[in-house]
């Protein structure tokens, strides 16, 4: 394959179809990486940039690992403020670099996992930056319009991704420094559940609260290196084990109400690309609601107007004492800004009570909901940022500060363009173990957005292959016929209520099976479960229900039909009625 045929969006999937295929081998693979890497020399990537040489011991222990392995062959970049073994960690400062002798907690596992650490990106100084232009080593280039920043902090790392030198890469999140870059540069960044990924290896930016995040061109990439890096480090006091709840749609998505506020040059386009954003998710088949996101933004002034900021002075505030001069001079200013008495020990608890209230009001309102935000209200160029570095960087925190103080996990996924190659993104925030829900969330915005596009260019919709089905007795989740679901592919979405218009009856056959009917006058809403089923196995399926039983549309309490189970009227005369226990799990 030559260097023309090589695809700029690297994915896993497509690497292992090349694999497989004998057409490439992780080495042809590093040697296009490398030749990438040096063409974009001048965009001021990497800090270490991927070399054949330094590579080719991970290359050679590929040929004694199983070539199943989940990351396999599969290349990825590391945020220069997690540890590579043998390789200078720098942080964005070259007289703070030390050189580790063992691999970061993640760095360890991914590679045991077979992926190929490529070398070490560039990245706003100490991890304290939005914006990509706070570091000795260069200002990243927006990967799509140099002019325009890359975002920060893990700058290099995403628009390494982007322009084609690694498949995925780890970032870290301490404000938003793993979906700020992801928006602006038209990727998906995962922000997992605080301290479900170990930090282990990683230079503290605000200990408490930091994260390792992952960059990636699809969602399932993400999401495998959540797979392999997730779960407690013994040796990491700040991982912990998150129980992730089984994967499923939310019954809400939750947008703030009022006007947002966009700035910089497309503030415009990125208000009318949020705008379509809105109505985009009114048209997913979940309910939408609207809420005061004022205890959000409460959250979110606190990380830098609160005595957090006295923890990055605490990591790093000794270094830059005794090393006068080497820090940049902005990213000096914020961190000193957590010196002195400002922040008391009153003020410190203070600031806990205060967000241990928020977090419960949060998780109250986000308990089987998603929270859906601009990931930016827009961005900026690399002059701007220059010319009046603290403000123009507090805005690209907006939509961001609050998730890590609230304990909420967050995915930012591309939606459009705000403008020709400025890209527009979302981001989806749920409560700590909810990945799953929002990968759920993410796929079908996902769906949605192809259908669209391929509307709009007049192609038909091939793409609708799975339906809906309803199911309210022996078929559910943890009942004997739960199985039959999943023998024709379908997969659970979440649970739902009929319209007040049902009655369900007990059918006197062995075993007994739940009638619903609906009535003209009166009835009630009965609980059921959604499920979603291939097409191609829905007529086979439709076909094993016996009578008096069968497929029909039900209406849900929103007011939309899918298809589901239903009975025919005359059941009723022979059937107990059991309405009043409203679910048959209940019977």
């Amino acid at each position: 394959m030559t260097a023309a045929q090589f695809p700029l969006r690297i994915t896993a999937a497509w690497l292992r179809e090349q694999y497989a295929a004998w057409k490439l081998t992780p080495r042809d693979v590093v040697a296009e990486i490398c030749r990438r890497a040096r063409a974009d020399r001048d965009m001021n990537i990497w800090i270490v940039p991927p070399e054949p040489e330094a590579l080719e011991p991970y290359l050679k222990r590929l040929d004694t690992l199983d070539q199943s392995a989940p990351l396999w062959g599969i290349p990825f970049a590391i945020k220069d403020n997690i540890d590579l073994a043998n390789v200078p960690t720098t942080a964005g400062c070259p007289e703070y670099a030390y050189t580790p002798d063992v691999h970061a907690s993640v760095v360890e596992r991914l590679v045991e996992a077979g992926a190929i650490p490529l070398g070490k990106t560039n990245l706003d100084q100490f991890a304290t930056g939005l914006v990509g232009t706070r570091s000795p080593y260069g200002e990243t280039h927006n990967a799509l319009k140099p002019a325009l920043i890359s975002g920060g902090s893990s700058s290099g790392s995403a628009v390494a991704v982007a322009r084609g030198h690694a498949a995925f890469a780890l970032g870290t999140d301490t404000a938003g420094s793993g979906r700020v870059p992801a928006a602006l540069n038209g990727l998906i960044g995962l922000k997992p559940s605080l301290g479900a990924w170990p930090t282990r290896g990683v230079v503290p930016a605000c200990r408490s609260l930091d994260c390792v995040t992952a960059f990636a061109h699809e969602l399932d990439d993400a999401m495998l290196v959540d797979r392999v890096v997730r779960g407690p480090d013994g040796s990491d006091p700040w991982s912990r084990t998150i129980v992730q709840r089984s994967p499923e749609l939310p019954r809400r998505i939750l947008l703030p109400a009022g006007d947002w506020p966009f700035f910089g040059p497309y503030a415009s386009q990125y208000e009318a690309a949020w705008r379509q954003a809105e109505k985009k998710a009114a048209q997913l088949g979940i309910e939408v609601r609207t809420i005061d996101y004022a205890l959000f933004a409460e959250a979110a002034a606190v990380l830098y107007d609160g005595p957090w900021v006295a923890e990055r002075w605490a990591a790093l505030g000794a270094f830059v004492e005794t090393h006068p001069g080497v820090t940049f001079p902005v990213t000096e200013q914020v961190l000193r800004s957590g010196s002195g008495d400002r922040h008391d020990a009153a003020a410190v608890f203070t600031a806990i009570h205060r967000i241990q209230a928020l977090k419960l009001e949060a998780a109250k309102l986000l308990e089987h909901a998603v929270l859906l935000l601009p990931t930016a209200g827009g961005t900026w160029s690399r002059d701007e940022v220059r010319n009046d570095p603290i403000r123009t960087n507090s805005d690209m925190g907006r939509c961001t500060n609050h998730c890590n103080l609230l304990d909420l996990c967050a995915v930012a996924i591309p939606a459009g363009e705000a403008a020709q190659d400025v890209p527009f993104g979302i981001t989806l925030f749920a409560v700590s173990g909810e990945e799953g829900m929002l990968a759920k969330l993410a796929d079908r915005w996902a769906d949605h957005e192809e259908k669209s596009q391929r509307s709009a260019i007049g192609l038909s919709d091939e793409l609708q292959t799975m339906t809906q089905v309803a199911v309210c007795g022996l078929h559910m989740r943890g009942f004997p016929l739960e199985r039959q679901m999943k023998d024709h592919g379908a997969a659970f979405v979440r649970e739902e209520k009929t319209a007040s218009k049902y009655k369900l009856f007990k059918l006197p056959t062995s075993p007994a099976k739940p009638g619903l009917i609906k009535q003209e006058i009166g009835g009630s809403a009965i609980e059921l479960e959604i499920w979603e089923m291939p097409l191609d196995t829905f007529g086979r399926f439709a076909a094993l229900i016996p009578a008096p039983l069968g497929i029909g549309k039900i209406e849900l309490a929103d007011g939309t039909e899918v298809p589901g189970f239903v009975c025919e009227g005359y059941a009723s005369a022979s059937a107990e009625d059991v309405t009043v226990a409203g679910s048959w799990r209940n019977v």
